[in-house]
């Protein structure tokens, strides 16, 4: 969040009639979350300067289903709510809960605003998602996904200019966004430390969440000083019993040093200096006690175990035990994993993969899945993983691409306490051992430097890995996933990767289709606007069902995922996918691309590669007629420099060639 200093209306009103007039704004005065959200609205086509005399609103019966549905967030946020409101009552003031919708689901106020607010809708079935009703503090922190101030004039709808809002967004244990906790007031009361409050009630709010949820799973409560654990600031994090990551809160990724996404790639091991087994000694006590351990970037922390070991985990349970278990298990399953059969959406060339993939199940054949970025290969490696035997054991990742080579034969092996400069003190199992009963899965394996290809050969072979620094050998049952853009062939040829390797890898060969030559798009599309939309029921309209059925798609299925992400948390309370809810600069590469289309083979009866062969010969003309010049050359193809950037990086030129471009 961006610091907010106490402003005159009459400074933010400048800025503001300024940026209307001018498109522009004065350094300093207004925060850059709030010139952003301006821009939204503009480009949402909010009326600045209207009275809103009829804003949104749901009825008695939408809300009541609504209230159904959030039924356990209302119920974990409502003392909070009360415990905050009876720190800013008699100030003009009102504490708002809305959903991730920006809809309105609770509020307390002092009676002499809340008149004023009834007037705009600011009550239970309201509905403040920035694109219907602005820049505000709701919505706009719903957007950002962080704290925001909205003061005043700095609201987008003039009608709104006589609050000031201050709104933290709330997220579940798994990162998803709950909805947003608001104190709204009268503009001329502003309290300085009402942010504070709003952030800290939000934080406890989502510690909140975390009671009662993770009966079958270990939580660990720690924090660099012990007397913090139990309190509001302690740092929460929740393992499945055999190391997985499942969940944490704020202060446990500050901790630990890691977004998100990347804590839920990695296991207990690979955060804490201890086994997770070690815990068990620790549980079962009353009181628990505190113990000192250290996470994997050295930080000394003190932490405090919760939950049980019941019988013996899944990590020391016999391999044949563990391959024959109950199908699915139950954090799996809530996770929503894919399997096979939930990727078949109707495309001729996925369903062709999936039916190979699905002869090899169960018969140790190592998988190769080939495909450029963005189609989707670590998904299906998932999906082959949780629809075979091995589903009940771990689907462990390794990016080979992603990790320095200096890093990547530890990260790989494992290696033992002392067996180089900054190794972690007892040492670590490495990615082989996690996987162990389970799937390694290695993406772009073609980065893999040749020295570590020759060791992986020989734990492939003799199915041990000895770590680094070590002398024994520890046996390893492993499945085995590569995923690779390059074209290994090539490759072998260069001298870059072992055939042999190769070949012991390449056990059936997937090659998984770009988005732009797929038959599902749109099937696709509704799939993820599904999941994306949880209970709500979204629909994609015409337009935009046209748009991602044409467009090219350089970023395949992770783009489409990343534009319909974005559209869904700009619909608010709308109920269809619009174009006005389609990211801006997607949008815009979206008309260069048919335009440029259009000037290179728009009307002509050839194929698709020779409309790409036509493109690339414009491209390369207008870069030669401009001497290399790519600003230049986009300003003749009526283009921008950053597509045309993005359309040039694939392409070969030659070394004079190459020192031309500008």
């Amino acid at each position: 969040m961006q610091s907010y200093p106490l402003v005159s209306k009459i400074k933010i009103s400048r800025a503001r009639s300024e940026f209307f007039s001018c498109g522009t704004l004065p350094t300093g005065v207004v925060p850059d979350a709030i010139i952003r959200s301006w821009q939204r609205s503009l480009a949402n086509g909010v009326d600045a300067e209207g009275e809103q005399t009829c804003p949104p609103i749901l009825s008695r019966h939408e809300l009541a289903g609504l209230t159904a549905q959030n039924r356990t967030f209302l119920d974990q946020s409502r003392p909070v709510m009360e415990n905050l409101y009876e720190q800013v009552q008699n100030t003009s003031s009102m504490v708002i809960l809305a959903d991730a919708a920006g809809v309105i689901l609770h509020s307390l106020g002092d009676a002499n605003y809340i008149d004023r607010a009834r007037k705009v809708s600011l009550l239970p079935g309201g509905v403040w998602s920035e694109s219907v009703r602005g820049t505000n503090a709701i919505g706009t922190a719903l957007v950002e996904q962080s704290p925001v101030v909205v003061h005043s004039a700095e609201h987008f709808a003039s009608v709104n200019h006589f609050m000031t809002c201050s709104a933290s967004p709330i997220f579940d244990p798994f990162g998803s966004l709950l909805g947003v906790l608001d104190v709204s007031g009268d503009c001329r009361a502003q309290q300085q430390h009402t942010m504070a409050l709003v952030r800290i009630s939000a934080q406890q709010i989502e510690n909140q969440m975390f009671s009662g949820g993770f009966e079958s799973e270990i939580s660990l409560h720690f924090h660099s000083r012990p007397e913090f654990i139990g309190t509001l600031y302690e740092a929460m994090a929740v393992f499945a019993r055999d190391g997985r990551f499942v969940a944490a809160n704020r202060s446990a990724l500050l901790h630990l040093g890691l977004d998100r996404y990347q804590a839920s790639r990695l296991t207990f091991a690979d955060l804490f200096d201890l086994p997770l087994d070690s815990l068990s000694t620790q549980t079962g006590l009353v009181p628990q006690p505190v113990m000192q351990l250290r996470t994997y970037g050295g930080m000394a922390v003190f932490g405090r175990v919760k939950g049980d070991f019941p019988g013996p985990s899944p990590k020391t349970m016999p391999v044949e035990s563990r391959l024959s278990a109950s199908p699915m298990s139950v954090a799996e399953r809530n996770s929503g994993y894919a399997t096979l059969e939930s990727l078949e959406l109707g495309d001729t060339a996925m369903q062709r993969a999936i039916e190979k993939t699905r002869k090899v199940l169960g018969h140790d054949i190592p998988l190769m899945i080939e495909g450029e970025s963005g189609t989707g290969k670590e998904l299906f490696a998932r999906a082959f993983h949780c629809s075979g035997l091995r589903r009940n054991g771990p689907f462990v990742a390794l990016n080979c691409a992603a990790i320095p080579e200096g890093l990547i034969e530890a990260e790989l092996f494992g290696y033992q306490e002392g067996a180089f400069t900054g190794a972690r003190r007892k040492g670590s199992v490495g990615r082989i051992r996690q996987a162990d009963g389970g799937t390694l899965f290695l993406d772009e394996i073609g980065d893999m430097p040749v020295p570590l290809q020759a060791r992986l050969l020989r734990v492939l072979q003799e199915r041990s890995v000895t770590p680094l620094g070590g002398s024994e050998a520890c046996p390893v049952n492993i499945a085995v996933v590569c995923a690779t853009n390059r074209k290994l062939r090539e490759e072998i040829a260069a001298g870059r990767f072992r055939e042999d390797l190769y070949y012991r890898l390449n056990g059936l060969m997937i090659s998984l289709p770009r988005l732009r030559d797929r038959e599902d798009r749109l099937s696709l599309a509704h799939a993820i606007v599904g999941k994306l939309a949880g209970p709500r029921t979204v629909r994609i309209g015409q337009e935009a069902l046209q748009i991602i059925e044409n467009n090219s798609w350089p970023g395949n299925v992770r783009q489409l995922h990343s534009v319909l992400r974005t559209a869904v948390a700009l619909l608010g309370a709308d109920r269809e996918i619009g174009v006005e809810h389609l990211p801006e600069d997607f949008l815009e590469q979206y008309r260069e691309d048919d335009s440029l289309t259009a000037r290179t083979g728009e009307g002509s009866l050839v194929d698709q590669v020779n409309l790409d062969r036509l493109e690339t010969m414009a491209i390369r003309n207008a870069i030669r007629e401009c001497g290399g010049n790519l600003s230049a050359a986009a300003r003749a193809l009526g283009v921008s420099r950053t597509t045309l950037y993005r359309k040039t990086k694939g392409m070969f030129f030659t070394g004079r060639q190459l020192e031309s471009l500008q």
